[in-house]
């Protein structure tokens, strides 16, 4: 998988952006080897494990009519971003947008900062702090697999106006029966969108973008 003849393909880019793109590599490298938040086995397929993950959001809001649009202008909560993904990929992309990317443990927001420094990115805030401390709410909140989903709403309920874009793994029916009884989410305000159909690699056998719309 070349990601990038993906990225030209699938999105339109300045030379900026594929410039901020490539230098993820040397980046996480970098700081990888000081503060460990990608594992050493996975660092050389930082794109295809990471980066075109974390892309996968945007290329399913390609298939939302409107919902583009709306996304790249808003403001966005990443919770539980780690070293920066999904938040710092989608923020290369999503010039437009500001981003909040947010994590419990500093040593991750270190590096998450870091290298949206390094990058020069003017949308991008990294704040250490749990989800329920933040004092505003967001248009949109994004996150990769940190928890269950019905672990996951509760820390995120009441803080987006528009959406909730959850990378998640496996069968994920149940959690989603568990948030709509628990939460009284409307029939046909979450959807799924399988990640394979974008990336084939076999990695992204059973991976998912999780949508919970704010009906």
């Amino acid at each position: 998988m070349n990601w990038s003849s993906m990225l030209k393909a699938d999105f339109s880019l300045s030379a900026l952006q594929m410039e901020r793109f490539e230098a993820l590599d040397a980046l996480y490298r970098e700081w990888n080897a000081q503060i460990n938040v990608i594992s050493r086995k996975d660092i050389d397929a930082l794109y295809e494990h990471h980066v075109l993950h974390s892309l996968a959001i945007a290329r399913y809001l390609q298939t939302v009519p409107g919902l583009w649009d709306a996304f790249a202008g808003s403001s966005v909560l990443d919770l539980g971003t780690g070293g920066g993904f999904p938040g710092i990929p989608l923020a290369i992309l999503f010039e437009g947008a500001q981003f909040v990317l947010c994590d419990s443990v500093g040593k991750k927001t270190i590096v998450a900062q870091a290298v949206s420094s390094a990058l020069g990115l003017p949308n991008v805030q990294v704040v250490n702090a749990r989800a329920e401390t933040l004092p505003s709410a967001f248009d949109f909140v994004v996150s990769r697999a940190v928890a269950a989903l019905p672990d996951f709403f509760p820390w995120v309920k009441g803080k987006y106006s528009q959406g909730i874009l959850y990378l998640k793994g496996g069968d994920v029916n149940e959690e989603i029966a568990t948030v709509m009884g628990r939460h009284k989410l409307p029939r046909g305000s979450v959807h799924t969108w399988p990640v394979s159909s974008w990336l084939p690699d076999p990695w992204y056998d059973g991976k998912l973008v999780v949508h919970i719309e704010n009906l």
